[in-house]
């Protein structure tokens, strides 16, 4: 078995050709980009994620995300392989949630085991080879060695780059119409519910296996690792996860790793932590699955606050939209990378933190929900700011208010055929850009934030609560723009107080 997963990895073939693909999905992806002072991208290194988005026999679907690093392979190896150990008649109908949780977190252990054979004869090598290098003497270049010597430098040169490397995953599993969400390291899923009165619940399933987690620093502190030098590094062997697939030197040799040398065992797993069963029957909405690079070139634009909430409303007005899926995620990619390249170039206070951005990818399922009739041009990218408006359900006697997020226009973008610059005058929705809505509920138990498809709809009519004239003739304000003056002040104000600027004096 170690042999032909070596051969299949050498020849690129895939385990999973024959299994069809989810129409009911859809992709969309960025390479890797490191800006130039003048604000020109360059590649760095291919891209390294992965995906997949499978239909399997009885009613079951399978999705992933792959966050792959120092290269590819993990990524790769392990979209095909964990299809094969979950999709090729291990899951069934009659399996109940803990029979799903253990097929889950075996296949994880599987892949990682198989992905290792697949590597053990290039690690004897190297491990033979290690024993001919010469200590490492600085005031010998490597044109100073011996040709034979050179050649076994190449080698190992080699062999690194062959077996280095791991991934961050982020599956979902449907089956019998019921949601399992593993993760393993710091992708994300999020799961939009659309409700009968027009609202979006957005829940973040699951938290990132990272180094601020605090579940995990203190599973790293029964092992005997320093959770407090953990933390202030906010890296492991160059890498925020503390769960990944892969990466052999933090599995094998995490003794000889400064950080995790008081480990009593290996520290940094590939267990995967499991969610689920959620029921999808009567679901309306969609789910998202991001690669860590799509969630950290947001945050690093716009920070994490509203992060959940502004990708769930792009994706909401691009299906407002598009007639494709795989047009949707691809647009609402680009519009991420295109407002992160808008943050460096403006030169303001998260410049800084946007000089560069990762590989990103979105997958994007909808539950029952219809796609646009016709083809509209993509919305353009720009910052999602929240106000407050009073809402009340024609349903229920009960009030509440929901948030209105509108999108201004990024920067330099085209309007009407002029080139409109982000000013505070310029920079404010205009004819034929139509806002983002995304709604959230004040008076809800649980975290949550919704998203309209952009139509309005709950802001047509307001009846009897129509505000009435005072005997100036003039209608008191009714809708909350505290949140926009304090966003839009910390994105203008490049770094200085915004007191005494926008907002009401």
């Amino acid at each position: 078995m170690a042999a032909q997963r070596r051969n299949l990895m050498q020849s690129h073939q895939s385990w999973t050709d024959d299994l069809p693909l989810c129409q009911m999905c859809g992709v969309g992806t960025a390479p890797n980009c490191v800006y130039s002072p003048d604000g020109k991208g360059n590649q760095s290194h291919p891209n390294e994620d992965g995906h997949l988005r499978f239909r399997g026999e009885d009613g079951c679907f399978l999705y992933g995300v792959f966050n792959g690093y120092d290269g590819s392979r993990v990524a790769s190896f392990a979209s095909q392989c964990l299809t094969a150990e979950l999709l090729l008649g291990q899951l069934t109908s009659s399996h109940t949630d803990s029979d799903i949780r253990r097929i889950l977190t075996q296949a994880f252990d599987v892949v990682e085991k198989s992905y290792f054979e697949t590597i053990d004869d290039a690690l004897a090598e190297k491990a033979h080879l290690s024993n001919y290098v010469l200590p490492h003497n600085e005031n010998v270049s490597f044109h100073q060695l011996s040709p034979q010597s050179q050649k076994v430098q190449e080698r190992l040169k080699e062999l690194e780059q062959e077996v280095s490397g791991g991934a961050t995953a982020v599956v979902a599993l449907i089956l019998n119409n019921k949601l399992y969400i593993a993760n393993v390291g710091t992708n994300r899923a999020l799961l939009c519910k659309s409700s009968s009165d027009g609202q979006n619940q957005v829940l973040q399933i699951g938290r990132p296996h990272s180094t601020d987690n605090e579940d995990e620093l203190q599973r790293l502190v029964a092992l005997g690792v320093d959770s407090a030098r953990v933390r202030q590094a906010g890296q492991i062997a160059g890498q925020s996860s503390t769960r990944r697939l892969g990466d052999y030197r933090v599995k094998f040799n995490y003794n000889e790793i400064d950080l995790l040398s008081a480990a009593k065992t290996r520290p940094v797993i590939a267990e995967p932590e499991i969610h689920g069963s959620q029921s999808l029957d009567g679901v309306t909405g969609f789910l998202l699955l991001m690669s860590e690079g799509l969630i950290n070139a947001l945050e690093s634009a716009h920070g994490p606050e509203q992060a959940n909430q502004e990708i769930v409303a792009m994706v909401a007005a691009e299906l407002a939209q598009q007639t494709s899926l795989e047009a949707v995620a691809q647009s609402v990619v680009e519009r991420v990378k295109r407002l992160h390249h808008d943050v460096y170039v403006s030169g303001r206070q998260r410049a800084t933190y946007c000089s560069r951005h990762e590989d990103m990818t979105l997958l994007i399922r909808t539950l029952n929900m219809p796609l646009a009739d016709g083809a509209l041009t993509p919305t353009q990218g720009g910052r999602i700011y929240p106000v407050s408006v009073p809402y009340s359900n024609s349903q229920s006697t009960s009030k509440t208010s929901v948030t209105l997020s509108l999108v201004m226009p990024s920067q330099s973008t085209l309007t009407n055929g002029t080139n409109t610059a982000s000013t505070l005058e310029e920079g404010t929705p205009t004819p034929g850009q139509s806002p983002t809505a995304t709604l959230q509920s004040t008076n809800t138990q649980t975290q949550s934030s919704s998203s309209s498809s952009g139509d309005g709809s709950l802001f047509r009519q307001r009846g009897s609560q129509a505000a009435q004239p005072d005997e100036t003739g003039r209608v008191p304000p009714y809708v909350d723009f505290s949140q926009f003056y304090r966003l839009w002040g910390s994105d203008h104000s490049d770094g200085q107080s915004t007191q005494g600027g926008l907002g009401p004096q």
